[in-house]
């Protein structure tokens, strides 16, 4: 599949999460005054306005409850937060992509975990202890089998298109909207907007090599070294 076609195909594929970023907004500044210590707090304000919905999105789907997904994103955000200068360090920890997928992995065990009582630790004070993943029976297989390569991939397209959009003119987007993601036929799009042909495909060619520019860059935003 051409890169174009894969960006058309992911843009239909973009997960819906039932909650919007103003409900979590509470909970985003409440994070971030968590990890006033740990320096910048406009990038921690960007990293969690870009992976917040992909952490959310998969503890969703991997069986837990709002609230539940909710302590995951902050518990995640917390780990990276507090272990990203190690993660920059130590090259065996591989990319910022595995090493997200495994952080909010571990994070979603601990939620079954306090379900079944084998968090150990009442988490005021005392040191929690967190069995691994693997020696919990059946919760292995339940985050596991979740597809982080689609979730990740289908996210940051969603992110990039929300970037994008408030880069080009409203007209343009809208073309692209209704072409490649609303997959009207041109003729239809011409009639109702008065637009020709040419103008669609250029907006469509336009907007899909800025998508690609930005799914790149935010690939490497975490992941330099």
């Amino acid at each position: 599949m051409k890169p174009e076609q894969q960006t058309e195909t992911l843009i239909g594929a973009v997960p819906e999460t039932t909650t919007t970023s103003e409900k979590l907004a509470a909970t985003r500044y409440s994070l971030l005054s968590r990890l006033q210590d740990w320096g910048d707090d406009e990038s921690w304000r960007v990293f969690f306005d870009t992976y917040w919905r992909l952490i959310y999105s998969v503890a969703l789907k991997a069986g837990l409850r709002q609230a539940e997904a909710e302590e995951v994103v902050q518990e995640t955000v917390i780990c990276v937060a507090q272990n990203i200068q190690k993660f920059k360090r130590d090259r065996r920890l591989g990319s910022f992509k595995g090493w997200l997928c495994n952080l909010t992995r571990w994070r979603i065990a601990d939620q079954f975990k306090k379900r079944t009582g084998l968090l150990q630790g009442d988490g005021a004070g005392a040191a929690r202890k967190y069995q691994p993943l693997e020696e919990v029976a059946g919760l292995a297989d339940t985050t596991a089998g979740l597809d982080w390569e689609h979730e990740w991939q289908a996210h940051l397209l969603k992110v990039a298109i929300q970037r994008v959009k408030q880069r080009v003119r409203e007209e343009q987007y809208q073309l692209f909207d209704l072409y490649v993601t609303k997959e009207w036929p041109i003729p239809r799009i011409c009639q109702t907007l008065g637009v020709s042909q040419t103008r669609v495909y250029l907006a469509k060619h336009r907007i899909t090599r800025l998508l690609r520019k930005e799914v790149a860059r935010l690939e490497k935003e975490w992941d330099t070294r």
